[in-house]
């Protein structure tokens, strides 16, 4: 517990929703957070300072565990329960699913600014390496060669940005949902603050989602390569239902990676490990209510949602391969055909324009992730 010089101690007022609440200690802090009154993008200030900040940078709130009292005293709360910011009902589905959408048109232009963080260098890149195929053999110069670096650098700088997207999203979507507005250059600043560590987590969780795919790739090239004998139909099988296995498990443990890293400025292992016990928490309520299947459905969305873009964007190349694959019985004869026509095709707008809805629409499935994050912590 905080104390100032005289052991007084330190009172705080918090901000939620517009209305203050206090002042109040440390310890009925930490009982309105285990209720999820408070969360850290909440406003906050000393009782004494006129300064506003935010509640996840008072002292040993977020950023540690309640010290344990002594045997027999309880800790010293300065207001009542029940002015205690309100515990807000358990949100549905359907409501998460409005709720998601509500922030997403609100918060759009400040969305729309992230995607382009990621989108812009990642597209120029993209049309400099259209541009150098274009150039004939006898033109390979230096030219070339520096199209091909630039090329190369955009698509650093975009995956250098995907931390500083995260951590946004995940800024913009707690500070509307409190009901605040976050300038743009304001936010950015906080979210290269958590790019060492959302960086670091980007690495472990795609490294080993990376992993399962190629144990599952390298599975299937076992049963092409190898005989069709019954052995290694069941071996296979049973590798497989392994991989699937360890993939869904490791996504249920990483549900609310980004969060915790972000919201709670939790470390690396505290955020793996809060993410894991609030995903399979709620196992009191029915199965549809619980944010592990919750977290399911959202991703399952996203991932139909995402299909269907592809197909549509991809459609005449998947007509052209499938009449190719009919009628060439030659792989190789069919590969070159492929490669002839997709540079005869060229540049395709439809297939380019539907690839950028796909990445404007992409908050959508981070914001869904934060607003089922606060709802869970609620019902914690």
């Amino acid at each position: 517990m905080t104390r100032d010089d005289q052991g007084v101690t330190e009172q705080w007022i918090v901000r939620v929703e517009g209305r203050e609440y206090g002042p109040a200690d440390i310890a009925t802090l930490r009982e309105w957070k285990a209720e999820g009154r408070l969360l850290p993008a909440n406003e906050a200030r000393r009782a004494d300072a006129e300064l506003w900040t935010l509640a996840a940078e008072i002292p040993g709130l977020f950023d540690s565990e309640a010290p344990a009292t002594a045997s027999g005293s309880q800790p010293i709360h300065s207001i009542s329960s029940a002015q205690a910011p309100p515990a807000l009902p358990s949100r549905g589905f359907g409501q998460i699913l409005a709720e998601t959408l509500r922030i997403y048109a609100r918060g759009f232009r400040q969305f729309l600014c992230l995607t382009l963080l990621v989108v812009l260098p990642s597209v120029c890149g993209q049309l400099i390496a259209m541009w150098t195929q274009t150039v004939q053999a006898s033109d390979a110069d230096l030219r070339v060669l520096a199209a091909g670096g630039f090329a190369f650098l955009m698509f650093v700088f975009s995956m250098a940005m995907w931390p500083v997207y995260i951590a946004g999203v995940q800024i913009f979507t707690a500070e509307i949902a409190a009901g605040r507005r976050t300038g743009v250059f304001a936010a950015l600043n906080e979210a290269v603050r958590f790019w060492p560590r959302v960086a670091g987590l980007c690495v472990l969780v795609y490294g080993v989602f990376f992993l399962l795919i190629l144990f599952a790739l390298l599975i299937a090239a076992m049963i092409v390569a190898g005989e069709s004998s019954l052995f290694v139909i069941f071996l296979a099988l049973a590798l497989l239902g392994l991989q699937v296995w360890m993939f869904g498990r490791f996504f249920i443990n990483v549900l609310f990676w980004q969060q915790f890293a972000v919201l709670e400025n939790a470390g690396v292992v505290d955020s793996l490990r809060e993410s894991r016990t609030l995903a399979q928490s709620g196992r009191d309520l029915p199965w549809f209510q619980r944010p592990m299947w919750r977290g399911v459905v959202i991703a399952s969305l996203w991932f139909v949602l995402v299909l269907v873009i592809t197909l549509l964007s991809g459609w005449p190349t998947l007509q052209r391969s499938f009449n190719e694959l009919m009628t060439t019985q030659d792989p190789q004869a069919l590969l070159q055909k492929l490669t002839e026509a997709q540079q005869a095709h060229g540049f395709d707008v439809s297939s380019f324009a539907l690839g950028l809805v796909q990445k404007i629409l992409q908050p959508l499935v981070g914001i869904a992730f934060v607003v089922l994050y606060i709802d869970s912590r609620k019902e914690r």
